[in-house]
């Protein structure tokens, strides 16, 4: 008998049980579908691959979703209990689907199969460009455990099954075309103990160093970007927004040296609350230049960078937004490398780093270097992946996922007056692959900084804590 014979027929053995088996584990089953959905959007079309008797599949988010399985009795008791849902009987080695998917999810299944890449190599007939893979399971650490459990009855025995870490998971995705973007851990207490088990695990599991004790593990995943990406040169349009306070010296400079990128680049000037004559010398130059080169120029109605940097983006017409600070502390001329780092497909925000390069000496105060190296390790944590760089002003995505960033900015609120971390947390929350970007920092050559350190470094604390509390102890 085969592996993939064993377990259909262990599958068919205990179909008639199955949901009520799973009913008693719902606290363990629940999380996994609870964090998975903090991903997937309303109009997300999903499917899943192992879907059993389609409890998980019906309780996310889409517009269209779909649950695949092998064995037959489980497909009919899905189709009984959810018949809203599209459910098939199929082989994960063989998917014959007519559609592509947003979201893919494998839970809990790698363990079960019989050739794991061969699987992951059929998710591109049913993947875009922009498809995520969301695959879950135990960590090895928990392998005695699991056995153990078993043995004495308070798990259902189970074949022989898979063990893999989080690197043999993420080699055979990138085996079969696919690049591991994100991936995060999370459990001490699988069943429900009344406050022990939230705290153990929303709280103690998210620890660093004790994370690595968790037994649910987390794989973020998406198809390769093409290798040549000299298509991408010209298939994008541009908008460059400048916020502009008080900075009237470096308006014609920023004119100048914006780079043309792609089929067109416009640049924005959003002027703030200017005391000088930033507001005169913006239409002067507007009025200089608008023969040679699209620009638009607007005041903002609010207070701040983040505000300024929405009114920009709502006016903007390009398929990639762009910030680029009118200090021009980070030179124009870097704008390129991130425009061929989005439009080749490296990542879909692309975050300015000043840290990596050494920086001209008065570019960045000695405190507000300190400020910046611990917010990136508070920010690497809280968003599972490295970013080095928080507050670089230079920050670039598309114009499509901004709106669906903004459309959605009441989950975390419209408190950020700087706007670097309202796009970070909303980058995550829509599953974007962040990249850092290093670039060289510049002195300033014109007029004085508008941030104050010790005020702006404790609004910036206060949003980090309340952005724990949203993403990692939610």
């Amino acid at each position: 008998m085969t592996r993939k014979e064993e377990y259909k027929e262990y599958f068919v053995k205990h179909s008639d049980t199955w949901v009520k088996y799973r009913k008693k584990r719902a606290y363990y089953w629940d999380s996994i579908t609870q964090y998975c959905n903090y991903f997937i959007q309303d109009d997300n079309k999903v499917l899943e691959i192992g879907c059993g008797s389609g409890e998980m599949i019906e309780k996310l988010n889409g517009s269209s979703k779909t649950g695949i399985d092998f064995c037959e009795p489980l497909i009919e008791k899905a189709r009984e209990n959810f018949p809203g849902i599209r459910f098939e009987v199929m082989d994960a080695e063989d998917l014959s689907l007519d559609e592509k998917y947003d979201v893919i999810i494998l839970s809990n299944l790698i363990g079960v199969l019989e050739d794991i890449e061969a699987v992951f190599n059929q998710l591109h007939k049913v993947s875009h460009k922009r498809t995520r893979i969301i695959v879950t399971y135990y960590s090895r650490l928990w392998e005695p455990v699991i056995r153990f459990a078993e043995a004495i009855g308070i798990k259902r025995k189970m074949p022989p099954q898979n063990w893999l870490s989080t690197h043999d998971i993420s080699n055979l995705l990138y085996l079969a075309g696919f690049e591991t973007y994100k991936h995060n851990r999370s459990m001490f207490i699988p069943f429900r103990i009344p406050l022990i088990s939230p705290f153990f695990n929303k709280f103690l599991s998210r620890l660093p160093l004790l994370n690595k004790l968790s037994l649910n593990r987390f794989v973020f995943a998406r198809p390769c970007p093409p290798s040549n990406s000299e298509s991408a040169k010209n298939g994008y349009s541009v908008s460059v927004v400048i916020p502009a306070r008080n900075e009237s010296g470096n308006i014609e400079a920023a004119i100048k040296r914006v780079p043309e990128m792609g089929r067109f680049t416009e640049i924005i000037f959003v002027e703030g609350n200017s005391t000088d004559n930033t507001w005169e010398v913006i239409q002067k130059m507007h009025e200089k230049y608008k023969d040679k080169r699209p620009i638009q120029i607007m005041q903002q109605d609010g207070k701040g960078k983040g505000d300024a940097v929405r009114k920009g983006y709502a006016a903007a017409k390009g398929d990639i937004l762009m910030i680029l600070d009118a200090d021009l502390t980070v030179a124009p001329e870097y704008l390129p490398k991130f425009y061929l780092a989005i439009a080749a497909g490296k990542g879909e925000f692309i975050n300015g780093v000043r840290l990596v390069y050494p920086m001209e000496k008065k570019a960045m105060r000695p405190l507000n270097t300190l400020g910046n190296y611990f917010f990136s390790k508070l920010f690497s944590w809280i968003l599972e992946m490295p970013v080095k760089d928080t507050l670089c002003g230079t920050k670039v995505m598309f114009r499509n996922d901004y709106l669906k960033l903004a459309a959605n900015r009441k989950f975390f609120g419209d408190f950020d007056p700087f706007g670097d971390f309202d796009l970070l947390f909303g980058s995550y929350k829509l599953n974007l692959k962040i990249i850092d970007l290093p670039i060289r920092y510049r002195e300033r050559k014109y007029g004085d900084t508008n941030i104050s350190r010790f005020k702006h470094g404790m609004v910036l604390l206060r949003m980090s804590i309340f952005a724990a509390g949203k993403i990692k102890f939610r």
